[in-house]
């Protein structure tokens, strides 16, 4: 098992885990993807870097982040209910524990700016936050939906210093966020580091990502053992790219006593193609965003459009190492709907006090599915983010819904 947040033996030399992730880019951009490896490779044997990476931890980001038995949830539907809470770091998700080693991998190597695309935000705060701390220019690359969708996480990165790049083609949302910062980068490799904001893109991304977010799994290990004197019975997480859950599950891969649940967003009806992002449900092996792994398609082969009400998980793709996990089954991939997120959004909000992502409320709602299941045993949740960034959208697409 990972004993650290480097200890890992996938993906090979190559990048590949099993037959997925790899690197399918331009020629060109394969000499700078080299360099960005071997960079890589250097600092996370330098102790320097790792006492610096590991202060910040501390201090700025405020780790380790606590778990918390949820009580009331636990009484209510039957099963001991633990939250990892992710969303008490600065910046409010999971996606600081990355993008602060993205930004002293940039400062090292020499790069002038980061440049990324983001979602529902999260990771766009984040590398922002990052940028600021180390002195480096930021590019954020959004697309107008969800610009719209979620509002405060926009201005919170104009704030910090960062320029927002609207992305207005296509449906205008995290695909089309990730192809504009792609061509972005292409532009200009040399000067630029493209801090991708999860699991996926071209090697060594999916395993650099990946190890920066073993932390998540590393404390919860301890914690819960500390907390419990066992092991929990589950794990769950919601899988847009997949890095929150990757981030768990790395220190329990070897434990078979605990079962692994990655869901995904079933959206308005999971058998419509273009009204859900349920890759690992519905879909196959092709290449897209320089990585194979699973991906939705259509008709031609090509990235079909996606839809989800959390605007972190609409992905056609997914981390090339969840693709893995499912072929071997370690891990049980699942997908919950708009209407099963939302209502959990409030569940927990009301009986808890606190306020989840919608993208991490598809994981509560899964796990309350779980609980009434016989025997099921404890449930530990990657709370992955606040929902801080989602309010408005909730007040004014459910409000009068749910009593708003």
């Amino acid at each position: 098992m990972a004993k650290n947040i480097f200890d890992c033996e996938l993906p090979n030399d190559e990048g590949y885990f099993g037959e997925y992730g790899g690197s399918f880019i331009p020629p060109e951009l394969q000499t700078i993807m080299a360099q960005v490896t071997t960079a890589y490779e250097e600092i996370r044997e330098d102790p320097e870097f790792l006492k610096e990476l590991s202060s910040l931890y501390q201090h700025y980001v405020g780790r380790p982040s606590p778990i918390f038995h949820a009580k009331n949830l636990s009484e209510k539907y039957g099963a001991d209910i633990y939250l990892k809470r992710e969303d008490l770091n600065h910046t409010g998700a999971h996606k600081i524990n990355h993008c602060l080693g993205e930004a002293l991998l940039a400062k090292k190597m020499g790069k002038k700016k980061l440049i990324a695309e983001t979602g529902a935000g999260q990771h766009g705060v984040a590398l922002a936050t990052a940028a600021a701390l180390v002195g480096l220019e930021c590019d954020i690359h959004m697309g107008e939906v969800d610009m719209a969708k979620e509002h405060p996480n926009v201005i919170r990165m104009k704030i910090l210093g960062a320029n927002v790049i609207p992305v207005s083609h296509g449906r205008k949302t995290l695909k089309e966020a990730v192809d504009s910062a792609f061509g972005a980068y292409m532009g200009d490799p040399v000067t630029q580091l493209f801090g991708i904001g999860s699991i996926v893109g071209p090697h060594p991304y999916p395993r650099m990502v990946r190890d920066f977010q073993s932390i998540v799994g590393v404390e919860a290990r301890e914690q819960f053992l500390d907390m419990t004197g066992s092991l929990p019975d589950n794990l769950v997480a919601c899988v847009g790219g997949g890095s929150n859950a990757i981030g768990l599950f790395t220190a329990f891969m070897n434990d078979e006593s605990v079962a692994m649940h990655g869901v995904e967003p079933s959206g308005r009806d999971i058998d419509t193609l273009g009204e859900h992002a349920a890759t690992m449900t519905h879909g196959k092996p092709g290449v897209m965003h320089g990585f194979k792994s699973y991906m939705l398609q259509d008709e031609d082969g090509e990235p079909a459009p996606v839809y989800s009400v959390a605007s972190g998980l609409d992905y056609p793709s997914v981390g090339p190492q969840h693709s893995y996990l499912k072929d071997l089954g370690r891990v049980n991939y699942a997908h919950i709907s708009d209407k099963e997120a939302i209502d959990a959004f409030f569940e927990i909000s009301r009986l808890e006090g606190i306020i989840p992502a919608i993208e991490s409320a598809h994981a509560v709602a899964y796990a309350f599915k779980l609980a009434k299941e016989p025997n099921i045993g404890t449930i530990l949740i990657n709370l992955s983010g606040r929902g801080d960034k989602d309010i408005d959208f909730v007040a004014e697409t459910y409000g009068s819904e749910y009593g708003l």
